[in-house]
């Protein structure tokens, strides 16, 4: 049986248009910065907390445009689904890595792909953040 988490998670863009991506400790995929709702927290709120663990980044309400809500394969957890809303934010400074992240890395979405991208990020979230920037 297959089972689904629910996470938010955000397209970081710096002033050239990269994307910010990232990959946990132990694990070999990039994804999007963001993480699991805690009980009763809204997609925003688990945005803007994760995005303080992982990166020391404090964003207002305001700085998230929403992307949309996608669903894909886990990418370091076998028969599992992620259920994902995702927003944009332009990266106001540099981050470093922090709590369970390893390695930080910039994306250029309309360059090639390396292949170790998360099944959300490569499948739904790229082509919808290429189709919104128009």
């Amino acid at each position: 049986m297959t089972t689904t988490i629910r996470i938010a998670a955000a397209c970081l863009l710096d002033d050239s248009g990269r994307l910010l991506v990232v990959r946990k400790r132990g694990t070999q995929a990039f994804m999007l910065p963001g993480g699991k709702h805690e009980p009763g927290e809204t997609s925003v709120q688990a945005l803007l907390r994760e995005l303080g663990e992982e990166l020391d980044l404090h964003l207002p309400t305001s700085a998230l445009t929403p992307l949309g809500h996608f669903q894909a394969d886990a990418a370091n957890e076998p028969n599992m689904l992620v259920d994902a809303q995702v927003f944009i934010a332009a990266l106001p400074h540099s981050v470093q890595p922090a709590a369970e992240l390893e390695e930080l890395a910039w994306l250029d979405p309309t360059a090639d792909l390396p292949p170790n991208l998360a099944p959300l990020l490569r499948e739904q979230v790229l082509p919808a953040l290429l189709a919104h920037r128009g």
